[in-house]
């Protein structure tokens, strides 16, 4: 499958029963929604589908029912970790044996050594790559578990093969662009991809080619309406997009920036596009004066909600 990057890429979310297990009716439900608002490719077992709380299997069992949903008709992006190379190499051929058609690379806790060696994260996804899948470097704020590249290191594994983007995440607009600049002066295109929840619009304006968010995986077809109102020079129409879509991004990803899953479930719930909010521990869920919070946003930013009995 042609993997197109420049677009939205929601990192979706993953319905819960009431005892925190996967409930396949609701996820192929909510699949079917956000496939139909228009992205690119959807981002499977990301932090927003709370992958780092699943087992293996689940991860796996996960991209085999998208796959089924989608039957071809989007590219399945895999969030792929492991605490050591060998690990996520196994974890990988799975993946890929399960139906995904690219790897997210999260970073891992032997890069939190300062200063980092170039040569670590860079044989890890040489040995990743091996698999024979696109890979999507990921630069996360530490505040998430993730870490900053120095330049150096970023254009050591921009030359690795298979390496096709990188997701920048450091919630950093400073640090984005310095990035963008790293990629400019890269000897091949290297797709730079926001995960800047906190400035989404803004994301493009500096440079973003494609968004990797775990806010894509609501108001979806507004950010993908976004998109292609900037690229078609429309900037006024592609700048209230944005507005409404960062006023509810802020809302959702406000401190303490964890509970964005939990929030991100109860405001698709009060849409009608799933119907629980369970969230695996040890997440926990919100607060009834957060739910209100998001209930009167989405009507702010024009999106219906129905009313409570």
């Amino acid at each position: 499958m042609a993997l197109n990057l420049e677009g939205l890429i929601p990192a979706t979310v993953l319905p819960m029963t009431a005892d925190a297990e996967i409930d396949e009716d609701q996820l192929r439900r909510y699949i079917r929604w956000v496939s139909a608002q228009g992205p690119v490719a959807l981002a499977i077992n990301a932090d927003t589908g709370e992958g780092p709380h699943l087992t293996h299997r689940e991860k796996v069992q996960v991209i085999e029912i998208v796959a089924d949903e989608l039957k071809g008709t989007l590219p399945i992006v895999a969030g792929l970790g492991g605490p050591f190379t060998r690990q996520a190499v196994e974890n990988a051929r799975d993946f890929k044996a399960a139906g995904a058609d690219a790897f997210l690379v999260f970073p891992i806790s032997a890069y939190l050594s300062a200063p980092l060696n170039p040569e670590v994260p860079v044989r890890y996804h040489q040995a990743i790559a091996e698999v024979g899948l696109p890979l999507i470097l990921f630069q996360l704020q530490p505040a998430l578990g993730g870490v900053n590249y120095d330049a150096g290191t970023l254009r050591a594994l921009a030359s690795v093969d298979g390496v096709v983007a990188i997701k920048e995440a450091s919630f950093d607009a400073r640090r984005f662009i310095d990035l963008a600049r790293v990629l400019e002066a890269l000897p091949r295109p290297i797709t730079l991809l926001t995960g800047n929840d906190n400035f989404i619009f803004e994301s493009f304006v500096l440079g973003a080619q494609g968004a990797l968010i775990g806010f894509g995986a609501i108001m979806t077809r507004e950010q993908v309406d976004m998109i292609e109102a900037w690229r078609e020079g429309r900037t006024d129409e592609a700048k209230e997009l944005g507005r409404r879509v960062q006023r509810l991004a802020d809302v959702v990803f406000a401190a303490p920036v964890g509970d964005y899953r939990a929030r991100m479930k109860e405001a698709l719930a009060m849409l009608g596009v799933i119907d629980t909010t369970y969230v695996r521990e040890p997440l926990l869920p919100i607060s009834n004066e957060a739910r209100d919070i998001i209930r009167h946003t989405l009507a702010e930013v024009g999106l219906a909600v129905p009313v409570p009995a």
